[in-house]
């Protein structure tokens, strides 16, 4: 895609308590718009959505609760350490996920919005590397990073560790970066380095 339609699309990613979606927040400050990848994974699966209902065909209706909701649990044990199931699972969310966000993209274009900003904690292929003009990869020293997830979510150290364990290496994440923005000190340094790097992609 990456039409030139005068609107930059920037991909955000990173590992949990790396300070990804505060780079977002800060992004939108600076008048970007912020198509997040998470909520619309959420979206995806409420009632009535194609992709619940793909779902419920591939792993059985017991995913569905008495509302016909997505029981998030149920599902999670049915794909826990079973790789074949977990992809199938993965290739049917991401499909989901990259055709709403492939259509926000393009909403946004139409109106011209200078700066598109794509959230994703898995930087897929189809819905994201291929429809960004540049990827920032937001990163941090990993003991800062378990500190964080566990003061926000009341985890234990060996489940934050788990966390961070269960998501890509954090090379992976730099390795597919035209940018990455270390998030090692306070919020403003990491504002001033974001309006920074904004400054330079605008030109």
């Amino acid at each position: 895609m990456k039409q030139n339609s005068g609107s930059v699309v920037l991909g955000v990613t990173g590992g949990i308590g790396s300070g990804k979606s505060t780079v977002s927040r800060i992004l939108e400050e600076f008048g970007a718009v912020v198509i997040d990848a998470d909520k619309i994974s959420r979206d995806v699966v409420m009632p009535g959505e194609k992709a619940l209902e793909e779902l419920s065909e591939v792993f059985g209706r017991d995913i569905l609760d008495a509302r016909g909701q997505l029981e998030r649990k149920k599902l999670a044990n049915i794909v826990f350490n079973d790789n074949e199931k977990l992809q199938k699972l993965n290739g049917i969310l991401h499909k989901y996920v990259a055709e709403r966000i492939n259509d926000n993209v393009k909403e946004q274009q139409i109106k011209r919005t200078k700066i598109i900003v794509i959230d994703a904690p898995i930087p897929i292929k189809n819905g994201f590397l291929d429809l960004c003009h540049r990827v920032w990869t937001i990163t941090a020293n990993r003991e800062l990073r378990i500190r964080r997830i566990m003061e926000r979510s009341g985890m234990s150290r060996d489940e934050a560790v788990s966390r961070i364990n269960s998501q890509l290496d954090e090379q992976e994440y730099i390795k597919i970066a035209d940018t990455v923005i270390y998030n090692n000190y306070d919020y403003s340094h990491l504002k001033e380095d974001v309006k920074s790097q904004l400054t330079g992609l605008l030109g």
